[in-house]
């Protein structure tokens, strides 16, 4: 008898992200002790003993819970326990800037990216379809373009540390019997359940009623969207880049640019000058485009981050402080 099918769907899954990389490169599962990452690092575990690959993992103990460090000493045991070396765990401290849920994003990641680094590792990130969704939904609520609507992809790099997420097509449902299946207990943070999260509400709140109102398959539609809609925003996205390094932010440069890229262009202006890309809405940067299109001496634009935009000399500027 074969492996139960929700086990056997997501070792299929990193079986597949792992196809892609050389056999000597390191993968380490970043695992929270939740159902989905830790389904996720039970699937490397069987997968990379059975290609000879070293994999480890890693959890971040945020500091934002009593206890929190024994959790992650936990999961650091749950993790050696599964045959995956090194196993550690690695803490951060979360600032303010951006709202309490970037500011745990940028800290998770920021750890995690000082432990791959360190072991020259690729990381695998458990987030899954529900997750695509949510990202997807909270884009359109936010109103900030296809880029958001596109959702999370599927592989990203943060300076030299190259991230994968095996799991967009597998449901949250599956991941929970996957690790019923292989003996595994998951640990399920109070804070996937504090509405005063956005994500939180949008899981809990928001998705049900679309479901309700509009029947079932939502988040399989949504993500499905995602995936149609990350190829023209990738396309749009270099001739955005393309643009910028050409042209800067020059004005006349700007104003000669079809909207669509003409947008991106100042969306990643404004990043790069500092402000936060998971606060940044529409409306900020239809802000800034009116200094290019709509100009009637305005002084500046504020923007998340403590950052100001003006328009000087013919040329837009970004200044934080």
């Amino acid at each position: 008898m074969g492996p139960d099918p929700a086990v056997a769907a997501v070792r299929r899954a990193v079986r597949a992200a792992l196809a892609g990389l050389p056999a000597d490169v390191p993968v380490l599962a970043a695992c929270s002790g939740g159902a989905d990452s830790l389904a996720l690092a039970g699937a490397l575990a069987f997968e990379a003993r059975r290609a000879g690959r070293p994999a480890g993992g890693v959890t971040v103990d945020h500091g934002l819970q009593d206890g929190s460090a024994d959790r992650a000493a936990g999961v650091v045991k749950v993790l050696a326990g599964l045959g995956l070396a090194p196993a550690e765990s690695v803490s951060v401290a979360v600032g303010a800037e951006g709202g309490p849920e970037n500011a745990a994003r940028n800290a998770r990641y920021a750890g995690i990216d000082t432990v791959a680094g360190r072991h020259g590792a690729v990381v695998l990130l458990g987030h899954t379809r529900d997750d695509q969704a949510e990202t997807v939904l909270l884009g359109l609520a936010r109103g900030s373009g296809a880029r958001s609507l596109a959702g999370m992809p599927p592989a990203f790099a943060r300076g030299t540390v190259r991230y994968l997420r095996p799991l967009l097509d597998i449901d949250r449902p599956t991941t929970r019997r996957a690790c019923v299946a292989m003996d595994l207990d998951p640990w399920d943070d109070p804070h996937n359940d504090d509405r005063s999260y956005t994500r939180v509400r949008v899981r809990h709140d928001a998705l049900p009623a679309l479901e309700s109102a509009l029947g079932p398959g939502i988040a399989e539609a949504l993500a499905r969207t995602a995936r149609q809609l990350r190829d023209d925003a990738d396309h749009l996205d270099a001739l955005a880049a393309a643009a910028l390094r050409e042209h800067g932010t020059s004005v006349d440069a700007l104003a000669r640019l079809p909207r669509a890229v003409r947008t991106r262009v100042l969306r990643d202006a404004m990043i790069r000058a500092g402000c936060p890309p998971g606060t940044l809405a529409a409306v900020h940067v239809d802000a800034v485009e009116r200094l290019v299109t709509a100009w009637h001496g305005q002084d500046r634009v504020d923007l998340p981050g403590g950052v100001r935009a003006l328009r000087r000399h013919g040329v837009l500027e970004f200044r934080t402080g």
